[in-house]
């Protein structure tokens, strides 16, 4: 027989709860708690939660609770002024529900979170100039998440980030003023989004990028007038585009024809 674990009343170490002797007793009488549904002493977050809407006046007093999940959503119900002091708390979850009620100058102490997650949603709150100072966060994403917020203009500052996907937000919001600048990636898929943006005009300066995959790109929207300097690429399927464009018979077309295997049912 399989056992529902949200059908058991357990704390966060495990243990049964049991009403008897608990300090809320009064609040239970009164339908302000209630096993299994409302209880701020039972591991699960929503039934801690619960017991916080029905009752946030007492969310000052478990601030110091030793349940991160308690600490945490009596902070999202606590006097605002009791919250700078959850910034410097040991567990993230429970730093940013402070931060997340806090004025902006708070938001900004957590630029060095040593969480990333922290640093991650901070990143999503503030604006262009302060996310500037987060450009070299040591973590990637974080890096990735200041890359899809700074203003394009911002950009150029981080094309030179040592992570690819990193680059490939940056290659696809930055202002085209900065394309041919970034068409010099080490990374083809990254010069393969330059050449997505680029007009057909530049697209001459990848002609002969070493990647097949960037030179089939410039072969898509190239000018045709400089189609054929590509028309004997080393690459199959770019000469085949380029000859379609060129209105020219592909290479498959005008291959001599094996008749070895002609019908022998011809008579």
């Amino acid at each position: 027989m399989r056992i529902n674990i949200e059908d058991e009343a357990r704390d966060w170490q495990g243990q049964e709860l049991d009403c008897g002797g608990c300090r809320y007793l009064e609040l239970q009488r009164q339908g302000k708690c209630q096993l299994k549904q409302a209880c701020v002493f039972d591991r699960y977050a929503r039934r801690i939660d619960r017991f916080f809407y029905w009752n946030p006046t007492l969310a000052n007093d478990h601030l110091g609770d030793p349940y991160f999940e308690t600490r945490a959503i009596a902070a999202k119900h606590a006097d605002v002024f009791r919250l700078p002091a959850m910034l410097q708390d040991p567990d993230e979850t429970v730093r940013w529900a402070a931060a997340a009620r806090l004025p902006h100058n708070y938001l900004m102490k957590l630029r060095n979170d040593p969480h990333r997650e922290v640093r991650i949603r901070v990143a999503s709150h503030l604006d262009d100039a302060d996310l500037v100072s987060m450009v070299n966060d040591p973590d990637y994403y974080v890096r990735t998440m200041v890359a899809r917020r700074l203003s394009p203009s911002t950009l150029p500052m981080m094309i030179n980030d040592p992570e690819v996907e990193v680059r490939r937000t940056i290659v696809r919001r930055i202002d085209p003023a900065w394309l041919m600048r970034m068409a010099q990636d080490k990374d083809p898929s990254i010069r393969v989004e330059v050449a997505e943006r680029l007009s057909p005009e530049q697209l001459v300066a990848l002609q002969h990028d070493p990647d097949w995959r960037v030179r089939y790109e410039v072969a898509t929207r190239i000018e045709a007038g400089h189609l054929a300097e590509m028309a004997n690429d080393e690459d199959a399927m770019v000469r085949e585009l380029v000859a379609e464009r060129l209105g020219a018979p592909s290479a498959a077309a005008t291959a001599p024809q094996d008749l070895t295997g002609s019908d022998t049912r011809m008579t």
